[in-house]
């Protein structure tokens, strides 16, 4: 696996019950994935050689995050090596260009939008927008093509005079209408090289800040027939493109009862972090089970509601104390965490909290999550 964060650690820790061997590509020794993984080669994954170097031996190369180079991986793939998610699918979660042309051409509902080169031109597609939030358009959302996550590289412009930003750094960027939506959702799926594939439940994901703070699986109160929607829309959207492995699409429920893309992650993904409790099979060893064409075992629930909540970095230094609180009151609580020093608003973990009754399930996650990061303190 290349990129040794939390992804990496927690596929690594679903392979360990079939005695799969597990190597990792890490930027340092102390990465999350690095911390616990047995056979850790330390390198930049943008280094073609090193890539090479490290795949040598390897059944099958995959991934913790998107950055690798199309071009690597395509080399990667002419030396025989297995790549899963291949470069000609990845390249559509790193480049948020080339995904909305791909995705428009298969027909998935996405924002309007289109390329933009300047400010001026940021106003000009807020005119051809019209009739928006506001008589001339803005605001708009800019993102820069590649590289943004977690609401970096995205920008919400109100006029042309605050779209300069975007464009000092040189790449291209997109534009696209900002969407009127009631909530966003996620549809979690898993794609095997011979077209077996899984479709988890529809859950609700609640930003805060442009950082996820809380999954809910399932997400209330969804139209049934809009969820088989959004599901049969992932299906299709990872055969269309030959996703093999985890893919995320991130969606905006609109007020009129609509769906739309919005982001496509072809990797395990924080939206599919309740699996681990919540679900008969976790997206984890779904993952593994794909990359290397063994069966998919069972998305289902294991519980009416499954909850989690990010655990991001604060002011609290005494984690043993944190636990015997947080164990305490509910021994239920499951409690993951990365190996992360600790930085304010950087994910260092995450808990699950599943049940019958979807407000205590919500209060316990809330807590044991507050009380980690110590913005709760009894």
């Amino acid at each position: 696996m290349v990129g040794g964060g939390q992804l990496a650690r927690m596929t690594h820790e679903a392979g360990i019950p079939l005695g799969i061997r597990f190597k990792l590509l890490s930027d340092t020794p102390q990465d999350s994935a690095a911390q616990v993984v047995g056979d850790v080669v330390i390198g930049d994954y943008r280094d073609l050689d090193t890539l090479r170097e490290f795949a040598r031996g390897c059944d099958v190369i995959t991934f913790d995050h998107e950055h690798v180079p199309t071009e690597h991986l395509r080399a990667l793939e002419a030396d025989g090596i297995p790549v899963r998610p291949g470069p000609d699918a990845l390249v559509h979660a790193q480049d948020k260009g080339v995904m909305r042309a791909r995705l428009e051409a298969i027909g998935a509902p996405c924002p309007r939008h289109r390329l933009v080169s300047d400010p001026a031109d940021v106003e000009r597609f807020a005119a051809e927008l019209g009739g928006g939030q506001a008589p001339d358009g803005f605001p708009v959302v800019l993102k820069t093509v590649r590289g943004g996550y977690d609401g970096k590289g995205v920008w919400v412009v109100r006029s042309s005079k605050e779209a300069a930003e975007p464009f000092r750094a040189g790449v291209p960027v997109l534009a696209e209408e900002k969407v009127d939506f009631v909530r966003e959702l996620a549809a979690n799926i898993v794609r095997s090289p011979h077209g077996q594939a899984v479709a988890y439940p529809v859950v609700e994901s609640v930003q805060v800040d442009g950082v996820c703070d809380t999954v809910i699986a399932p997400a209330p109160d969804l139209d049934e027939k809009l969820a088989g929607q959004a599901q049969q829309l992932a299906l299709r959207i990872a055969r269309e493109l030959g996703v093999v492995g985890h893919l995320a699409v991130e969606l905006f429920e609109t007020a009129d009862g609509r769906i739309l893309v919005n982001e496509l992650a072809m990797r395990p993904h924080n939206s599919g972090h309740w699996t681990q409790d919540g679900a008969i099979t976790s997206q984890f060893a779904n993952h593994v089970r794909a990359v290397l064409d063994l069966p998919l075992g069972d998305p289902r629930p294991r519980a009416r509601w499954t909850v989690m909540a990010n655990v991001l970095g604060g002011d609290y230094p005494d984690m043993y104390h944190a636990y015997l609180h947080c164990m305490a009151r509910d021994p239920q609580l499951k409690i993951h965490m990365y190996g992360k020093d600790v930085k304010p608003g950087r994910k260092v973990g995450h808990v699950n909290t599943y049940g019958d009754d979807l407000a205590d399930v919500r209060e316990r996650a809330a807590h044991a999550a507050g009380y980690l990061r110590g913005t709760i303190t009894e």
